[in-house]
């Protein structure tokens, strides 16, 4: 049986979904990395089922670098538990002919507990705790696990309005400015990797951080981050072509995908169309603030063909470039 203390973690993960509200995809993140610590997991990830596939859509511990992973759910013990509506669990990957052994390998992981999250009464994806070990898991941590999907499936329940159509564009998309999230950006990525195999075609990643979002919550308040949030948001959609995909990362964190591009060329053309697009000042009840920027670019394939590498060099120019901003500007104001 679950401990008092484990017990007690449940109700705690439970008051944190209700702060969290409709967002769906804040409480799916929240899960997976509260399932970590609940019943010693190396990994946790939430999985949906779309058009015969299983879609990684949020994801923690082992399981990070894997976000908006696809996997046939025919060949999956996740697809298996989808069918059947059964929690299934797996004691050794290495011996079980249920799992998809070469993403299991991928991952990392050498047994599992699988639970199906029902909504409307019908299971529409999993709640997947992975080991690096066999035998990791007893079933303590099944009954565990029951608790926390049954939270998560009411969530879904709540957040989506009993409307299944519904379920995947909640889950995809961000709360506050309705873009695609983290989840959505990644499946995407995986797909233009995947793609430029078959037909070559380059790809740019960009990363965006907005200036000043804290100083801006700490003096006027975060109703006043959050408006300048979607506000950025919309200016980085309208500055977007409609084959871009355009996410928020949470924060002030951003992210777009240019596809198709032509070279460094037009990666360098978007960036200044999105600098004029947003730079400037918007005005919410009355007042006027200033918006900015700054953003780092990658290229596919030149810069990188790995999906990790791809932002993370795109991260650190972005960096580079609020850095020099930053030294500017404390040059100005000492001079």
């Amino acid at each position: 049986m679950p401990s008092q203390a484990q017990l007690l973690q449940v109700i705690e993960i439970q008051s944190e979904i209700v702060k969290a509200g409709l967002d769906l995809g804040e409480v799916m993140a929240l899960v997976v990395e509260r399932t970590l610590s609940l019943i010693g997991a190396d990994g946790a990830v939430i999985e949906l089922a779309q058009a015969g596939e299983m879609v990684y859509a949020a994801t923690s511990g082992i399981a990070s670098p894997h976000l908006g992973l696809r996997l046939r759910q025919a060949d999956s013990l996740s697809g298996m538990c989808v069918e059947s509506g059964s929690i299934l669990r797996s004691d050794d990957t290495e011996r079980d002919e249920r799992v998809d052994q070469a993403a299991c390998r991928r991952i990392g992981l050498r047994s599992m507990i699988v639970m199906p999250l029902k909504f409307d009464s019908k299971v529409v994806g999993v709640l997947k705790a992975m080991g690096v070990q066999p035998q990791a898991f007893r079933a303590a941590d099944e009954a565990l696990l029951g608790l926390l999907s049954g939270v998560v499936a009411a969530a879904m329940h709540f957040a989506t309005q009993l409307d299944s159509n519904k379920l995947f564009q909640k889950a995809t998309h961000d709360g506050l400015t309705n873009l695609a999230n983290r989840s959505l950006f990644m499946d995407r990525l995986r797909n233009v990797v995947a793609r430029r195999s078959r037909d070559g075609r380059p790809a740019g990643v960009l990363m965006i951080d907005m200036d000043g979002l804290k100083e801006l919550n700490d003096t006027f308040g975060h109703r006043v981050g959050d408006a300048a949030i979607r506000e950025v948001a919309k200016r980085l959609k309208t500055a977007a072509r409609e084959s871009d995909t355009v996410a928020r990362f949470g924060g002030d964190e951003f992210a777009v995908l240019l596809t198709p591009v032509e070279q460094a060329a037009g990666i360098d053309a978007a960036v200044q169309r999105l600098y004029s697009e947003v730079t400037g000042p918007f005005s919410y009840e009355d007042r006027a603030y200033d918006l900015s920027v700054s953003i780092g670019a990658a290229c596919l394939p030149e810069d990188s063909d790995d999906i990790e590498q791809l932002l993370d060099v795109a991260d650190r120019r972005m960096y580079s470039v609020k850095r020099a901003r930053r030294s500017r500007q404390a040059d100005c104001a000492s001079g």
